[in-house]
């Protein structure tokens, strides 16, 4: 079966094909273009999941594949190459499970678009790179799935690219990434360098980086160990990919998208190339407690950031785009201080309830466009102020959406509370931890239950807001939009249960995910012994004080906007200056406007105006003067009459006899 690696991408890759060049002229038709779309990514998770399985019985749990040579320069040969093991083998079921669901949802919500085949292209094509991503066995080829959802997340934010807001959120998102790209390729050169010039390793690929990665431990860089070096400058490219301080600002602003994107770059695929990548090259990172610690604390930094602007957005999937930021930052300190599974874990839990949730959204977003649509008001579908009530309107998006807060806010026993109880777990006892990991991870677990909750409040329950006239065209949305709803609030419910800890295993089923991907960490974790410590009961009293912050999140926000629904108002009163800067997301855009964006404008205003014009023009006009001075001499002699020109020739003669006696 490993020998049909290959067609995980393909089938995303021929259905981005079919549609882009056939979908507007031959088959025209929505629900053909969307069955292209859905199918060709369900026929890779088919593929995916047989050698999920494939894998979990063989006792070889690493396989590569390669397709062809790419190159050959020196003595580096690079293939395109596909690795499957156990973190590449989870990572395909999520990207081609939930995407496969996305796109399903998007044959609803997208349509009478005008752009409907184009939209299938992109996002057949944003799977692909995904993919390539994850199934790469050494870096360039992962670069390139890298390279891809970048351009993918491009065009998919910018789909709507008659809206100035759109092209600006699309820009943003391209050109921040370039600036994290830039750091991972530094990583690689820096690690591929010093194994070959020192060391004549000279390779690119993961498996063999992983076995040779400890002759680097004594080599240094400019006084600082090489792993580190280049572990921080791959840290920089993670950041980038996955939303992290300082390069979070152009997530939410992808929110310009249309929804489904908004899900697929969130939950499934974008965002999690950066721990995926950490993930990938843990033997490197964790040869560097340097990198280890500030992974871990921007993580945790970037958690509780995020979490606190989450409190006053009135947009509902900014709301969930803070949310998102929020919980990379979980799994960037699961990364840092040494649980690796655990971040993986999260990122697994995440996709489901994360993917409910801004699907869950859209389908209130679809549902308030046509009733304020139908009633010809033109109210923001997406402010939540607009809403309330909704929940006996929408039974079915209210449920899936309540369960999915329920997991996120890790209500025992949904898949939220497995995943994130571990993190916090490892961020107490490991040895690699920090206490005020644990501290800031533990307030930002509450703060999520808040802000979470406050969502779910705010559109479905209290009085209902939406305008008079639109009220009575409230409905629930068409069962394809219905169906990845319930079929994601059930994995956000029970996909935690492959990830049960130990302390509270009580029928000895065992950490499921844990076994699975020992292989993929042994290296790291025999390295330098990397392991949580502590009793059993210190776990359990651990989980029993996680349970109770949330809930007291949940209760503050159940008294807020339930109980006393004037208290928020009240609050934004008499706090009106601190509202003010989290409305405003600290002004952190506003302060990137003034060092980096207006900075470069003016740079680039100077280059044009005081070199460009000045030094270059002015070179070029100069040139053209001088040339016209003479060519206004010269003009004279070229009369076009024979005798003229004869006449000229008789005096050169004259002149050389003239010299010629004289002499």
């Amino acid at each position: 079966m490993y020998d049909k690696l290959w067609l995980i991408p393909f089938f995303p890759l021929v259905g981005s094909i079919i549609n882009g060049l056939f979908g507007k002229r031959f088959i025209r038709n929505e629900a053909a273009i969307g069955a292209i779309g859905t199918g060709a990514v369900f026929l890779s998770f088919l593929v995916s999941c047989s050698c999920f399985f494939t894998l979990l019985g063989d006792t070889e749990k690493v396989h590569q594949q390669v397709i062809a040579s790419w190159m050959s320069v020196g003595q580096l040969q690079v293939d395109w190459g596909f690795l499957l093991d156990p973190l590449s083998a989870i990572m395909l079921l999520v990207v081609t499970g939930v995407g496969s669901l996305i796109h399903l949802y998007s044959i609803g919500y997208m349509h009478g678009e005008e752009g409907f085949y184009r939209f299938f292209c992109y996002l057949n094509l944003f799977i692909f790179s995904m993919l390539m991503l994850v199934l790469g066995n050494n870096a360039l080829v992962m670069f390139v799935g890298w390279e891809g959802v970048g351009l993918c997340s491009y065009l998919l934010i910018g789909y709507y690219f008659e809206k100035k807001s759109a092209g600006d959120a699309a820009k943003k998102a391209f050109v921040m990434n370039r600036v994290g790209d830039f750091g991972f390729l530094l990583g690689l050169f820096t690690i591929f360098w010093t194994l070959g010039s020192k060391h004549n390793v000279w390779t690119i690929n993961f498996v063999e980086i992983s076995e040779q990665a400890h002759l680097l431990s004594g080599d240094m860089l400019l006084g600082v160990g090489v792993t580190t070096v280049a572990t921080l400058c791959f840290f920089l490219g993670a950041t980038g990919k996955s939303a992290q301080l300082p390069l979070y600002t152009w997530l939410p602003d992808a929110m310009e998208g249309p929804t489904p994107v908004s899900a697929l770059i969130h939950a499934a695929t974008m965002v999690t190339a950066g721990v995926y990548m950490i993930g990938r090259m843990n033997v490197l990172f964790a040869m560097s407690p340097t990198t280890m610690a500030v992974v871990a604390l921007v993580g945790a930094v970037t958690a509780i950031f995020a979490a606190s602007i989450g409190f006053a957005q009135n947009d509902i999937k900014r709301v969930l785009a803070y949310s998102t930021v929020s919980q990379l930052g979980f799994m960037f300190m699961a990364m840092g201080v040494g649980a690796f599974t655990a971040g993986i874990f999260h990122l697994m839990t995440h996709a489901f309830f994360k993917a409910c949730l801004f699907l869950g959204s859209g389908s209130v977003i679809h549902a308030m466009h046509h009733a304020l649509h139908h009633a010809h008001v033109d109210d923001d579908p997406q402010d939540m102020r607009n809403m309330g009530g909704l929940r006996k309107f929408m039974p079915i998006t209210h449920a899936t959406f309540g369960l999915s807060c329920l997991a996120i806010a890790g209500i025992p026993f949904f898949s939220g509370f497995f995943s994130k109880d571990e993190i916090l777990w490892w961020a107490f006892a490991s040895t690699r931890g920090m206490k005020v990991v644990w501290v800031i991870g533990a307030i930002t677990a509450c703060m999520t239950a808040f802000y979470m909750f406050r969502c779910l409040y705010m559109t479905f329950y209290g009085e209902q807001r939406t305008h008079k006239k639109a009220k009575d065209h409230v409905h629930e949305s068409p069962w394809v939009i219905t169906v990845p709803l319930v079929v994601l609030a059930g994995l956000a419910t029970v996909g935690g249960l492959v990830g049960i800890p130990h302390a509270i295993d009580l029928f000895h089923v065992g950490n499921k995910l844990e076994h699975f991907l020992a292989p993929v960490f042994e290296h790291s974790q025999k390295l330098h012994e990397i392991e949580a410590h502590g009793s059993a009961a210190t776990e359990i009293s651990l989980m029993v004080l996680s349970v109770v912050i949330a809930v007291v999140g949940i209760s503050i926000a159940t008294w807020m906007y339930l109980k006393r629904p004037d208290l928020p108002g009240k609050f934004t009163s008499k706090f009106s200056g601190l509202h003010r800067w989290v409305y405003n997301k600290w002004f952190v855009d506003e302060a990137y406007d003034v060092l980096f964006v207006n900075s470069t404008k003016k740079l680039g205003t100077f280059c044009w105006k005081g070199f460009d014009v000045k030094v270059v023009d002015g070179i070029v006009n100069g040139t053209g003067k001088l040339v016209s001075v003479f060519s206004t001499a010269l003009r004279y002699t070229q009369s076009g009459l024979v005798h003229n020109y004869a006449l000229t020739m008789v005096l050169g003669m004259v002149v050389m006899v003239a010299i010629f006696i004289l002499q």
